[in-house]
């Protein structure tokens, strides 16, 4: 877990590696020097999963014409 690591290239790896991440530092079993490199990794990852997740809002918005409905599993529009 090195903070130069490129990140991952979708939501789902870097998800999964930001669980990875958080159970090491949950541990409480790293160094210091790897507790704050893993920090730091944890927050690109963060940073990251919360872009991809504004951009996926921002297409389904657009798809709706910015007109966001409740989901209703029995709808019969849908």
């Amino acid at each position: 877990m090195t903070p130069s690591q490129p990140l991952p290239n979708d939501y789902e790896s870097a998800l999964r590696e930001l669980e990875q991440v958080l159970a090491a530092l949950e541990n409480g079993q790293l160094p210091l020097e790897q507790s704050l490199q893993a920090y730091h990794r944890g927050t690109q990852l963060l940073a990251y999963c919360q872009t991809q997740l504004a951009e996926a809002e921002q297409r389904v918005k657009i798809l709706e014409n910015d007109l966001l409905k409740d989901f209703k599993p029995n709808d019969p529009e849908r």
